[in-house]
């Protein structure tokens, strides 16, 4: 068993001054593997004085000086990685299949971060004025459980470019991906007090990081309802904000869709991450005409969709992060049979032979109308809605039909047609004939309460900085 009582505050791993114990345990089996001691309200102060008093000179750092972290910081990660799939699939259930891409991702954005640093216009001509792009200051980041590391890389990566200092405070119950993460930046040789790292409650380390008047920036991602508890925070110090919220993505299949290519790319966009994540298309929108062949197709394609232990390679479907995630996800379960949708596969409890983990029957619900709350609310597991259009303007109605815009997703033969309906699609990246896609320069974030600002590219460095005019002539 693992024990966690330190947090990296000023270059190194120093014993907390929080006491509270979090016991953590493998989502698949329910074991206890580890503690963690949590951080209290001195933790994060000792955290973002650091961060501050490093501020002053790692602003003055040169682009190149930066660029050699960046790399340092993706070989650091490069070498650990092995360690870095084990640990996830221990204490988050990741699938095997699923772990290594997502680690390699999260080093990658180093590299890309380094890309764009190397070409970025830092100072720039308006008419008579110089503009000069100034860094911010302290970065306060918070980050949630599922894909624990590449949000603390996503968040990191653009402070380092741009010359800011951060403090980070991952999910607790992530403590021991976070503890590897943590070694791989120590190693990478970083100034003191550029990088700091609390394990914590939101309550407490999450309240000081934003509210704290050393804190320039807060950069969250997690749900809806706690970026909306942020943002109300920071109006005392007017922090500047990006917050990375939560989704009910649509798949909108167009009546000229190829159903047997289609619906296997449905259930990998709904399933991903085991469900647990922000972009999954958890709603299926399809023509009333077709929603026979529709759940015939469904059902030949999810017995390709294995759930089990994530060191399984033919598993696409690991357990929840928690009990307290599978009771959340056995809830809207139960919700979604009371409120008349009817049950095409899955259901209440857990697969047969994976009973001591918080595993979930992948779920597919028919007769979902978007007043139900299985369509208006983030479930945050592998559970599908599927509901029926009778013109491509009702599909555009119903897929806009949510507080959130997220992701999109647009499935058609005729591209200009899917293009037209992807372009009505509020969110903030649609997907058009694919199930994943990523292209690491465009903008990502979220539309209406699906969040606020774009990170990606040179949208992560523009959201770490601000410009100054200059003249002088």
């Amino acid at each position: 068993m693992k024990i966690i009582n330190q947090h990296f505050i000023n270059g190194k791993f120093v014993p907390s001054h929080g006491t509270e114990i979090q016991e953590l345990y493998n989502p698949s089996t329910g074991e206890k593997i580890g503690e963690v001691s949590l951080g209290d309200q001195t933790d994060a102060r000792n955290a973002i004085n650091a961060a501050a008093a490093a501020y002053k000179k790692f602003s003055q750092t040169s682009i190149d000086e930066r660029c050699a972290m960046l790399q340092r910081l993706y070989d650091s990660i490069m070498r650990k990685k092995d360690l870095l799939n084990i640990i996830a699939m221990k204490e988050y259930g990741s699938p095997a299949g699923a772990t290594n891409g997502r680690t390699e991702f999260s080093a990658q954005i180093f590299l890309e971060m380094k890309e764009e640093l190397q070409h970025y216009p830092f100072e720039y001509k308006e008419g008579k004025a110089t503009v000069v792009m100034t860094s911010l200051g302290v970065i306060g980041a918070i980050t949630p459980w599922n894909a624990d590391y590449t949000h603390i890389a996503s968040k990191i990566a653009p402070a380092i470019a741009t010359g800011n200092t951060i403090v980070v405070k991952p999910s607790a119950i992530s403590a021991l991906q976070t503890q590897v993460f943590t070694e791989c930046l120590a190693d990478a040789e970083i100034p003191d007090g550029v990088i700091n790292i609390i394990n914590g409650r939101g309550a407490t380390v999450g309240t000081e990081i934003v509210t704290n008047p050393k804190i320039s920036k807060v950069n969250f991602t997690g749900s809806t309802t706690v970026g909306k508890m942020i943002w109300k925070e920071t109006a005392n110090s007017m922090a500047r904000m990006t917050l990375e919220l939560g989704g009910k993505s649509p798949i909108v299949i167009l009546e000229d869709a190829d159903l047997d290519d289609v619906i296997s790319k449905a259930l990998i966009i709904a399933f991903s991450n085991s469900g647990q994540a922000c972009h999954a298309g958890t709603r299926l929108i399809v023509p009333e005409s077709k929603l026979d062949n529709v759940k015939f197709t469904l059902l030949n394609a999810l017995p390709h969709f294995k759930v089990g232990l994530p060191t399984d390679p033919d598993i696409q479907i690991g357990p929840m992060v928690s009990e307290k995630q599978y009771q959340r996800v056995q809830q809207y379960i139960k919700i979604g049979m009371e409120e008349g949708a009817h049950i095409l596969s899955g259901g209440l409890g857990k697969p047969k032979g994976l009973e001591n983990g918080y595993f979930v029957r992948p779920t597919v619900f028919t007769n979902v109308t978007s007043d139900m709350t299985i369509a208006q609310e983030e479930i945050f597991g592998p559970v599908l809605s599927v509901l029926t259009y009778a013109n491509q303007s009702e599909a555009v109605k119903i897929a806009n039909d949510t507080i959130y815009g997220l992701s999109g997703y647009v499935f058609g033969k005729n591209i200009a047609n899917a293009r037209k309906v992807a372009n009505q699609i509020r969110s903030g990246r649609v997907l058009i004939n694919k199930a994943y896609s990523d292209e690491p320069k465009a903008p990502f974030g979220g539309m209406k309460q699906s969040g606020v600002g774009r990170t990606s590219g040179h949208y992560s460095i523009d959201d770490y900085l601000e410009s100054k005019a200059i003249l002088d002539k």
